[in-house]
């Protein structure tokens, strides 16, 4: 795993700096290594892997390791890992300060999945003193064993909803002193999953907690455009934010912050970043059959995503995309534009037709991420933004 990389970083310590630098969240199968390149070429300054279990890694399992990859146009990049145990997390650690190249290792502790947490791992570390008292000696043991390389955690504000159950703040005041160099805060809950605005009230709350240790925080949570990345950098006390769903939706948007503008992109333009993700992809899996195959059923995992991008200039003057909320059903300004914009699987094959030829007699395909399905909660999320007296221009969450 980038031996060279790995061998060369033995005998040094490693800065983290990630000071107003964009930073393009782990995204469980869709935030792959061909798709981190797309957004290294569009902006993006810090990557990382997909979530690994930390078990899977001890265990020498090669899909596991194989999450672990690194790109050389990926500058500043991390790897994310998980687990629940101290001794199994200090093991961990070590094996990635000393066989994988990365500039830092994260831990998330604010995954909200059932078999994840079912482990003792994840947001069950939020749970109660129990798992506070367990996430604190986790910190310390594998801080403890990595001698060059940077750990840096990943909570979310609580486990359960309620205001006097979150945790964070408390987790973010001491966690510099276990050993962590950095931090990020979703602003949701374990019970929030990923429905609801995310918090960033809160969120600003913990920075200022976390400021006096000197623990860099960076926030997380439904941005979606330059405007809201720079609302929620307004008052300096956060180092970045990490761009996650925003980044599945229209990567594109690290250029927006970079440029500071609203990028009308075209339908030719998107279908060049598929482009991209094509090459990428039988450059990463393979050009045989098994890697074309691989590369069409990521590239169409992605597309359940990029399918809600309403078009700039198909909006009202004055109006942005809210991302929580259900697209109204459209036609584009020309016959691509209308395609890339359907939910249809069908259509999704249509256009990886384009880069990747006819499917396999046989081809089926449903996504993993139920993203092209939403529920009761649009319409509510709708009514709670409008009760909230949400503009244009400045979204305020929580």
């Amino acid at each position: 795993l980038g031996e060279e990389g790995a061998r060369e970083a033995r005998g040094r310590s490693k800065k983290l700096d990630l000071r107003g630098k964009l930073y393009v969240a782990p995204l469980t199968t869709v935030g792959n290594l061909p798709f981190r390149r797309v957004c290294v070429a569009l902006g993006a300054d810090v990557t990382i892997s997909e979530m690994a279990m930390a078990s899977n890694i001890l265990k020498g399992e090669r899909s596991e390791l194989a999450l672990l990859r690194r790109h050389p146009s990926e500058r500043l990049f991390g790897v994310q890992v998980c687990g629940g145990h101290p001794d199994l997390m200090a093991r961990c650690g070590e094996f990635l300060d000393n066989e994988v190249d990365c500039d830092f290792v994260d831990v998330n502790m604010g995954c909200p999945i059932d078999g994840v947490c079912a482990k003792g791992a994840g947001s069950t570390l939020l749970r109660d003193e129990v798992g506070l008292a367990r996430m604190k000696k986790l910190v310390q043991a594998m801080s403890g064993s990595m001698q060059r390389t940077p750990l840096t955690i990943k909570v979310r504000m609580g486990y359960d909803d309620d205001p006097c159950k979150y945790v964070a703040h408390d987790v973010l005041k001491d966690a510099r002193a276990w050993g962590a160099a950095a931090a990020t805060l979703h602003g949701r809950t374990r019970a929030q999953r990923y429905s609801r605005l995310a918090d960033w009230r809160y969120i600003r709350r913990c920075a200022a907690v976390a400021s006096p240790s000197g623990l860099p925080l960076v926030g997380n949570g439904d941005v979606f455009s330059f405007k809201d990345y720079e609302c929620h950098m307004r008052g300096g006390t956060l180092a970045t934010c990490m761009i996650g769903r925003g980044a599945l939706i229209k990567p594109w948007v690290l250029t927006e912050i970079k440029e500071r503008r609203v990028w009308d992109i075209s339908a030719s333009e998107r279908l060049a970043i598929f482009g991209d993700f094509a090459r990428h992809g039988l450059e990463h899996w393979g050009s045989d059959e098994r890697g074309v195959e691989t590369t069409r059923r990521f590239m169409m995992e992605w597309m359940s995503y990029t399918h809600r991008y309403v078009p700039v200039g198909l909006l009202e003057s004055g109006v942005a995309q809210k991302m929580h909320l259900r697209p109204v059903p459209y036609s584009g300004r020309n016959e691509l534009e209308t395609l890339l914009a359907s939910d249809s699987v069908e259509d999704w094959s249509r256009v990886a037709e384009m880069f990747l030829g006819k499917p396999a007699p046989g081809f089926s395909f449903v996504p993993k991420h139920k993203s092209n399905s939403y529920s009761a909660e649009s319409a509510v999320a709708l009514a709670s933004a409008q009760a909230a007296g949400y503009d244009d221009d400045v979204e305020e969450n929580g």
